[in-house]
């Protein structure tokens, strides 16, 4: 399963079966707000959630953007990983 960034539509994207998990955001110049997390119901729990997360935040680090977690699921993952 490989995560996608769809600018487009200003998300990260991971297809489960037929459906799509997402993690929106917005860009700025220097900076990616990341604000919503959405896996579909029946695949919550399986680490879809993490895996878009760590795309994005590969993503910001690559283009030297600075992150800002509006997303309580993503604010999460810093907690625990610190990182």
């Amino acid at each position: 399963m490989t995560v996608t960034d769809n600018p487009a539509l200003s998300r990260f994207e991971l297809a489960v079966d037929g459906q799509t998990a997402v993690l929106t955001y917005e860009r700025s110049p220097d900076a990616v707000k990341l604000i919503h997390t959405e896996v579909p119901e029946p695949y919550r729990g399986r680490g879809y959630g993490e895996m878009l997360v760590k795309a994005a935040l590969a993503h910001a680090r690559a283009e030297g953007l600075r992150v800002v977690a509006v997303c309580p699921f993503v604010r999460a993952y810093l907690r625990k990983h610190p990182e």
